[in-house]
C-alpha cells in the first residue's frame, strides 16, 4: 500500500530549510518509512511457519496479520494530531523507538498471544512513522530541492513491496521466521540515531494544549477496531451467520456514530471531520475506497492464484512480485515531473484506464495460465498504480486550504486503508462463492452417463493400473483427479471474475473526477501519508 502513502507538493510553496544535515534527515525518516513499508508485506510469506511453531490454527495465525492492520487503521486519523500535540520530532522518534522494541518482542515471542500483542504495539508505532516521514521530509528541504528529495524518498519507500515478500520468501526458507523481525533491530537503531542528531526541535507551542478527549479516542478506536476486525474475520466466519460478527458490525456503527457526534460538536476533535464541507475531499475519499478496493483486492489475489495454482513457493511468489515493484519505484520519477505539469484529473484518469486495462489482462487466467503470462500483467498494473495514486491525492487535497489540510489528509488515508480492507475482504468473499458456483457448473457437465466423462475416467484408470495400482485402487484415482481438475477449473474461473470486477469498479466511478480540482498556488499536500 506504498503509493497510497505518497503525495506530491505543488513547486510553488517555498519551504525554509532549516540548518541541519538535509540528506541525513531524508534517510532517516526513508528508513522508517521502509520499515513500516516492509512490514505490511513481509510477515504474510511467514505465516504457515510461524502457525507450525506456535501450535496455532490457520484461523489463529490470521490474527498475525489482523492484529496489525486494526491497531493501523486506529492510528492512521490520530496521527496529524498526535504529530500537533507533542511534536513531529518527538513522535516520530517514539514511533521508530516503539517499532523496533514491538519488533524484538515479535522475534522473541514463544506463544500466539504473545505474538498478537506484539503485532499490535507494531501497528500503533507504525502508523506513526509513515504519517510524519514526509511532513518532515517537506519541511526539512526548500522549494528547488523538493524534487530530489521526493524522488529520492519515493524510490527507497516504493521498494518494500518489491523487498518484503522476496527478502521474506528468502529468509524464512532459508533462516527461520523470527528473522524477519530481528532484521528491523539494526535499521531501526540506525534511524533512531539519526533522527537524534539530524532533526530540528519541535517548534513550542504557542497555546497551551487543553486536555485529552479520552471519551473520543476510546469511541475512535472502537468504532475503527471492530470495522477491520469485521472486515478481515467476516468471511472466515460467515459473516452474519456469526453472532460475533454481528456483534462487531453493530458495535462499529453504534461507537463511530457516537464519535461523530462528539467530533463535530467539538471545538478542537482529535479527528476534524468538518473538512469533508470540501467536494474534492469527500469525492477523492469515495474514489480512494474504490481504488484500494480495486487495487489491494486485487494484488491480494494474485499471491493466491500463484499459490494455490501455479503451485508456486513463497520465494518463488516473491519473485513473481519483484519486477513489477521496480517498475513502480523506477517510474515514480516520471510520475512526479508529470504531476507538476499536467492536470492532476487528466493523469488520473489515464492511471485509471492502464489500471483497469490490468485488471482485465487478469481476467483472462486460463488452466493454461503461468507465471510467464503474469508478468505484463503486473507491469502495466505498476504503471497504473503509479499514475493513479500521486495524482489523486493532489486533485483531492490540493484544492483544501492550508490549515485545513493535515486534518484533510488524515481523513483521505484513512479512506484508502478501509478501502483496502474492504477489497480483500469482498474478493475473499466472492472467490470462495464464485469457485463453488464455477465447480458446480462444471461438474453437472461432467454427468456419469456422458461419454467424453466416461473416456476420460477409463483412461486415467489404465494410467494408474498401468503403475501397479488394482482395479478398484485406480478407478478411485482416477475419479480423485478429475475431482481436483474440477474444483481447479472453478478456481482459475474465480479468480478471472474477480479481476474483472475490480476493474469494472473503477470504471463505474471514475466519473468523480469530475468533482476534483486542481492544486492552489502555494499549497502543499502535508502530513506525509
Amino acid at each position: 500500500m506504498v503509493q497510497a502513502q505518497l503525495a506530491l507538493a505543488p513547486p510553488a510553496l517555498a519551504v525554509a530549510a532549516p540548518q541541519n544535515n538535509k540528506w541525513a534527515v531524508a534517510i532517516a525518516v526513508a528508513i522508517g518509512a521502509l520499515l513500516e513499508v516492509i512490514d505490511t508485506s513481509i510477515v504474510n510469506v511467514g505465516l504457515a511457519d510461524m502457525q507450525t511453531s506456535l501450535g496455532a490454527s490457520l484461523s489463529q495465525a490470521s490474527w498475525i496479520v489482523s492484529s496489525y492492520a486494526v491497531a493501523n487503521v486506529i492510528i492512521l486519523p490520530l496521527a496529524a494530531w498526535l504529530g500537533h500535540r507533542f511534536g513531529k520530532k518527538k513522535y516520530f522518534i517514539f514511533s521508530l523507538v516503539g517499532f523496533t522494541v514491538a519488533s524484538l518482542l515479535c522475534g522473541l515471542s514463544t506463544s500466539l498471544p504473545m505474538l498478537v500483542v506484539a503485532r499490535v504495539l507494531q501497528g500503533i508505532t507504525g502508523g506513526g512513522l509513515m504519517a510524519k516521514a514526509q511532513s518532515i521530509l517537506f519541511e526539512t528541504f526548500p522549494k528547488e530541492e523538493q524534487a530530489t528529495a521526493q524522488s529520492f524518498f519515493g524510490a527507497i519507500v516504493i521498494a518494500g513491496p518489491a523487498i518484503g515478500p522476496t527478502l521474506g520468501g528468502y529468509i524464512v526458507t532459508n533462516i527461520g521466521w523470527r528473522w524477519i523481525f530481528f532484521i528491523n533491530l539494526p535499521l531501526g537503531v540506525l534511524a533512531v540515531l539519526l533522527c537524534l542528531s539530524a532533526l530540528p526541535p519541535d517548534e513550542p507551542h504557542k497555546t497551551r494544549p487543553k486536555g485529552i478527549d479520552w471519551a473520543s479516542i476510546a469511541m475512535l478506536a472502537l468504532g475503527l477496531g471492530c470495522l477491520q476486525t469485521f472486515l478481515e474475520e467476516g468471511n472466515s466466519h460467515d459473516w452474519f451467520d456469526d453472532p460475533m460478527i454481528v456483534v462487531l458490525c453493530i458495535t462499529s456503527i453504534v461507537s463511530l456514530v457516537l464519535f461523530v457526534r462528539r467530533a463535530l460538536a467539538s471545538d478542537e476533535p482529535v479527528v476534524d471531520l468538518r473538512v469533508l464541507r470540501y467536494r474534492s475531499l469527500w469525492a477523492g475519499s469515495i474514489l480512494s475506497v474504490v481504488v484500494g478496493m480495486a487495487l489491494y483486492g486485487g494484488l491480494f489475489a494474485v499471491p493466491i492464484f500463484a499459490q494455490t495454482n501455479l503451485r508456486y513457493t513463497s520465494q518463488q511468489t516473491g519473485l513473481m512480485m519483484l519486477p513489477g515493484a521496480l517498475a513502480t519505484a523506477a517510474m515514480m520519477q516520471v510520475a512526479g515531473r508529470l504531476a507538476r505539469k499536467m492536470d492532476p484529473r487528466l493523469m488520473l484518469v489515464i492511471g485509471a484506464l492502464i489500471l483497469a486495462g490490468s485488471l482485465v489482462m487478469f481476467s483472462n487466467m486460463n488452466p493454461m495460465t503461468s507465471g510467464d503470462d503474469l508478468f505484463w500483467p503486473l507491469i502495466v498494473r505498476s504503471l497504473g498504480t503509479v499514475f493513479m495514486f500521486l495524482p489523486l491525492s493532489m486533485a483531492s487535497l490540493g484544492p483544501i486550504p492550508r490549515k485545513d489540510v493535515a486534518s484533510a489528509t488524515g481523513f483521505f488515508n484513512l479512506t484508502r486503508m478501509l478501502g483496502g480492507s474492504v477489497g480483500v475482504a469482498l474478493l475473499s468473499m466472492m472467490l470462495t462463492r464464485r469457485q463453488a458456483f464455477h465447480a458446480a457448473v462444471v461438474a453437472e457437465k461432467l454427468v456419469s452417463n456422458d461419454p467424453a466423462t466416461i473416456e476420460r475416467v477409463n483412461m486415467l484408470t489404465g494410467a494408474m493400473m498401468a503403475k501397479g495400482a488394482s482395479a478398484v485402487e485406480a478407478k478411485q484415482r482416477a475419479l480423485s483427479l478429475l475431482s481436483g481438475t474440477v474444483a481447479q477449473q472453478g478456481s482459475i474461473m474465480s479468480f478471472a471474475d474477480t479481476f474483472w470486477l475490480a476493474g469494472m469498479l473503477i470504471v463505474l466511478f471514475l466519473p468523480l473526477v469530475m468533482l476534483l480540482g486542481k492544486p492552489q498556488q502555494g499549497v502543499k499536500v502535508d502530513a506525509g501519508h
